[in-house]
């Protein structure tokens, strides 16, 4: 059987290393290169040792140009500065693009949509399962009960995340916005200091907890008079957001160019 070959942007970061476990592991794929930003100490390294694999023989290099000369997919979790330079190289190369990024803005998603003319992108705040279960979930809880239940989306992640709230509480409050028929961005309250009043009937509230080695804890909170219903999520193995990711590079392979969530990657209806 003829294996596809993927690249790993960041692939010395977290997730990098736990993507190129899945994709050694995986007996449809190949890892096929990966980079690092200019200046990196894990430029020139062996892919497989980063990621504790032992040697592969396929090095991490700071130029993604010639690898899209050879691959059918990359698979990126990274910056939003990076992520938009490889989104035109997949378009240019008209190839399959994983994409996990977080901290997107909505210029950023615009230019995201225009590659998707060419390329075949798969994006999502969360590619694991339970995640994208959690979403739908809470899409539908949201449409059930009126305003009488206050949401509150509530995250906890590691102590070096730089962007917050998650790409998934956004994705989270997201849900809930389109279950009430809302504006996320007319309806969210990111932060609480001070004297800040009632809380207003109809907001959406974050709150953002960093600390250890927490890989991903996400709750969503419907809060009434006198009673609670609350949807939790906990990620024990950054292994999960790998392996969906890898699902995705699979199942995007035969499709059209367009962008794609992991609702279509795993059939959710929502």
């Amino acid at each position: 059987m003829e294996t596809i070959k993927i690249a790993v942007m960041g692939a010395a970061g977290r997730m990098g290393r736990s993507l190129t476990q899945a994709l050694h592991e995986n007996p449809e794929t190949e890892v096929a290169g990966g980079t690092e930003p200019e200046g990196s100490p894990f430029v020139g390294q062996d892919m497989g040792e980063l990621a504790g694999i032992g040697p592969i023989g396929v090095t991490i290099t700071d130029d993604p140009l010639p690898l899209f000369t050879d691959i059918q997919a990359i698979v990126d979790f990274t910056t939003p500065e990076a992520t938009l330079k490889c989104v035109e190289l997949s378009a240019q190369a008209r190839i399959v693009h994983v994409l996990g990024t977080t901290g997107l803005s909505p210029e950023d998603d615009e230019k995201i949509l225009a590659a998707a003319r060419h390329a075949r992108i798969v994006k999502a705040g969360n590619m694991s399962l339970g995640v994208n279960l959690l979403t739908a979930l809470t899409k539908q809880v949201a449409k059930a009960l009126d305003e009488d239940f206050d949401i509150e989306v509530l995250e906890m992640h590691h102590k070096h995340k730089v962007d917050a709230p998650s790409g998934t509480a956004l994705m989270l409050g997201e849900a809930a916005a389109e279950g009430r028929n809302i504006s996320l961005d007319q309806h969210s309250v990111r932060s609480r200091d001070g004297h800040t009043g009632a809380r207003k009937k109809g907001d959406i509230g974050f709150a953002t907890l960093r600390g250890g080695n927490v890989v991903g804890e996400h709750s969503v909170i419907f809060a009434a008079e006198g009673e609670r219903i609350v949807l939790n999520h906990i990620a024990t193995d950054r292994g999960i957001f790998a392996r969906g990711a890898v699902k995705a590079g699979l199942w995007v392979q035969d499709k059209t160019p367009g962008l794609y969530s992991m609702f279509d990657v795993l059939g959710i209806e929502t």
